[in-house]
């Protein structure tokens, strides 16, 4: 596969915007997290760009547009776990301060507090469910 020129990820990138946004109805948090998620696809400098998935994504989205089916609540949830991360994240240095006083307080009074196995693998099965999808789909969701 030859190189993708500027031409071609710009158009790619258009539609697929456009088909995303069509397919969350231009609600106000979805829309702005199909951008974000987009914007992070396209400057990633290890994804391959592959033209074939591309169309194939547009043509998801776009079914998802039309109807309410299983392609319109695959889109939902994935906005929605995005969506859900984020915010997340945003709250995260808070609960960094409260549990880092919390063990400081637990080290003070001598108990020891068991550390948590499940911390940081929380997405890991979906994750792979998305990467399995797209695999047989030949699809590039996130």
């Amino acid at each position: 596969m030859s190189a993708a020129t500027t031409t071609e990820l710009v158009h790619a990138y258009r539609r697929l915007l456009r088909a995303g946004l069509r397919a969350v109805q231009f609600s106000k948090p979805s829309r702005s997290t199909v951008t974000a998620k987009l914007r992070e696809g396209f400057r990633d400098p290890g994804a391959k760009f592959d033209p074939e998935r591309v169309r194939r994504t547009v043509w998801f989205l776009n079914a998802a547009a039309q109807q309410r089916g299983l392609e319109h609540r695959i889109v939902k949830n994935l906005c929605r776990v995005h969506w859900e991360r984020a915010r997340e994240a945003s709250r995260t240095a808070w609960r960094l301060r409260v549990r880092h006083d919390e063990a400081a307080r637990e080290r003070k009074e001598g108990r020891k507090k068991d550390p948590d196995v499940i911390k940081g693998t929380e997405y890991e099965h979906y994750e792979r469910t998305i990467a399995m999808l797209n695999d047989s789909m030949g699809l590039c969701l996130r």
